[in-house]
């Protein structure tokens, strides 16, 4: 995947993500893909460790894995805080 993907597929993934947990209110364009880019490589890593395939390219599947990706590094990042 080149960078605009990662760019497209973060976007997307930390947009849903923080609507998911409640976050979108306080989150800006800037932190939906840093959080959906971090998340992608957090989702695929756990993946990866039960040895289902993590982010692959432009498709569902990495989409999903970079959605729960991001939401677990929402929920860690809200953990921290309080």
């Amino acid at each position: 995947m080149g960078i605009i993907s990662w760019i497209i597929v973060g976007a997307l993934a930390g947009w849903i993500a923080s609507i998911i947990t409640g976050k979108n209110a306080a989150m800006g364009a800037i932190a939906n893909i840093v959080v959906g880019i971090v998340g992608a490589i957090l989702g695929g890593f756990v993946l990866n460790f039960f040895g289902i395939g993590g982010v692959t390219g432009f498709n569902l599947h990495s989409i999903l894995v970079a959605i729960a990706g991001a939401c677990l590094l929402l929920f860690i990042i809200d953990r921290f805080k309080k």
